[in-house]
C-alpha cells in the first residue's frame, strides 16, 4: 500500500514539474495568462516556469506569415471586371494586442483577407485595366499595403507587403477577349499573305522581264557572230573558188553531204544528181 502511494506520489511530482516549465523556441513568441487573464510576455528562447495547472501558455510563431486571400472579383475605373487573389506577407510585432484582438492567425488571417480585400477593392476602382496589368501594379499594391498596414496596426501585426499573385479576367470576358485577339491575328495574317502574294507578282514580273532581256541580247549577239561567220566563211570558200573551183565544189558537196545525211532518213538520188558523183567515184570527181 504504502509502495502505491509512493509510485503515485512520484508520479504525482513527475507530472506537477513537467507542468511547471515550458520552452520557448527561436521562431516562437509566447504569453503567459491565469485563468484568461494576461500575465507576461516571454519572447527569450529557453526554458521558463509556470504555475503547473494555473497559467496557461499561448505560443506565436515569430517568423513572417502568409495570408493568402482567396480569389475574388474587383471593378476597375475604365468598368472593366478582374479576378484577383492577393497574397499578404505579416509578422506579430505586439502579442497581447494580437492575443486580444485576434486571439491566433486563423483570426489574424481572417481579418486580414477583409481589410486587404477592402482596401485592394478601392485601390484597383481607381485605376484603368491597363494600368493594372501593366507598369502600375507595383505602386498600387504598396499603397494597399500602406493603408492596411495602419488598420491592422492595432491587432499587433506587422504587414510587410500585400501582392498579387495573379490577375485575370473573367471567364466568359477571356473568350470574347481571345476571340477578338484571334480575329486581329486572322487579318494581320491575312494581310501580310496579301502582301507576300503582291510582292511576289512583282518579283515573278520582273524576273520574267530581265530574262527576256537576257533572251533578246543573247540571241542578238548570236546573230551577230552567226552573220561574222557566215560572212567570214563566204570569204574562204570565194577565196577557195578562185585559187581551185574544183576543190570549192568539192567543199560544198561535202556540206551538202553532213546537212543530208546527219539524220536516219533515206536519201534517194539519180545517178545524175551532182551529189551523186563524189560518192560514186570520188578519185574522178576530183
Amino acid at each position: 500500500m504504502k509502495r502505491s502511494i509512493a509510485i503515485f506520489l512520484a508520479f504525482a511530482a513527475l507530472v506537477t514539474a513537467w507542468a511547471s516549465v515550458f520552452t520557448v523556441d527561436e521562431t516562437e513568441l509566447s504569453i503567459v495568462t491565469k485563468f484568461g487573464e494576461y500575465k507576461r510576455t516571454v519572447s527569450r528562447p529557453g526554458l521558463h516556469a509556470k504555475v503547473p495547472f494555473v497559467e496557461t501558455v499561448h505560443t506565436m510563431e515569430r517568423r513572417i506569415l502568409v495570408s493568402d486571400t482567396p480569389p475574388a472579383e474587383y471593378l476597375t475605373l475604365d468598368k472593366k471586371r478582374l479576378v484577383a487573389d492577393p497574397i499578404t506577407r505579416f509578422r506579430i510585432t505586439d502579442p497581447l494586442k494580437f492575443y486580444k484582438t485576434v486571439h491566433d492567425e486563423v483570426g489574424a488571417k481572417a481579418r486580414l483577407d477583409d481589410v486587404v480585400g477592402s482596401e485592394l477593392r478601392r485601390e484597383l476602382a481607381s485605376h484603368n485595366f491597363g494600368e493594372i496589368v501593366g507598369n502600375a501594379r507595383d505602386p498600387m499594391m504598396q499603397v494597399v499595403a500602406g493603408h492596411t498596414r495602419e488598420r491592422t496596426h492595432d491587432f499587433g501585426i506587422e504587414v510587410v507587403d500585400v501582392r498579387i499573385k495573379r490577375a485575370d479576367l473573367p471567364h466568359e470576358v477571356q473568350e470574347s477577349v481571345f476571340a477578338r485577339m484571334r480575329a486581329e491575328r486572322d487579318r494581320v495574317a491575312k494581310q501580310y499573305r496579301s502582301e507576300g502574294e503582291e510582292e511576289a507578282v512583282k518579283i515573278r514580273a520582273e524576273t520574267d522581264k530581265e530574262r527576256t532581256i537576257i533572251l533578246a541580247k543573247a540571241y542578238e549577239t548570236s546573230q551577230t557572230l552567226r552573220g561574222a561567220g557566215d560572212g567570214e566563211s563566204t570569204q574562204v570558200y570565194a577565196a577557195a573558188y578562185g585559187k581551185d573551183a574544183e576543190l570549192y565544189s568539192f567543199l560544198r558537196s561535202l556540206e551538202a553531204y553532213e546537212r543530208s545525211l546527219a539524220t536516219t532518213s533515206t536519201v534517194v538520188l539519180t545517178t545524175r544528181s551532182p551529189l551523186f558523183k563524189y560518192l560514186v567515184t570520188p578519185d574522178k570527181a576530183r
